[in-house]
């Protein structure tokens, strides 16, 4: 088994209650099995989300992706009672998908 850790950066943003992840890839090859193997479905699991609130865009010529997990952040900045409103430490969770 591989993590996310040991193929890709992962970077955060958020939008309201939207939180945005940001893989990187180190190399051509991580980015290969990234492709293959990290899909939406797995994702919205990893995070304990239904299927369709995670939408995955392929960005091949940054050896990236780009995933929006809708309704995660408890309403947004301005309107969670979590600690983490923006959702930073979300991708340090994505770091230890395995796959």
């Amino acid at each position: 088994m591989t993590t996310i850790d040991e193929l890709a950066s992962v970077r955060t943003g958020d939008k309201g209650d939207t939180l945005i992840l940001g893989v990187i890839a180190h190399d051509q090859a991580a980015y290969n099995r990234l492709d293959q193997e990290l899909s939406a479905e797995r994702v919205a699991l990893h995070f304990g989300l239904n299927a369709r609130a995670v939408t995955r865009n392929a960005l091949p010529t940054l050896h990236s992706f780009s995933f929006e997990l809708t309704g995660l952040l408890g309403g947004g900045v301005t309107g969670s009672p979590n600690l983490d409103g923006h959702g930073k430490t979300m991708s340090y969770h994505l770091l230890t998908l395995e796959i």
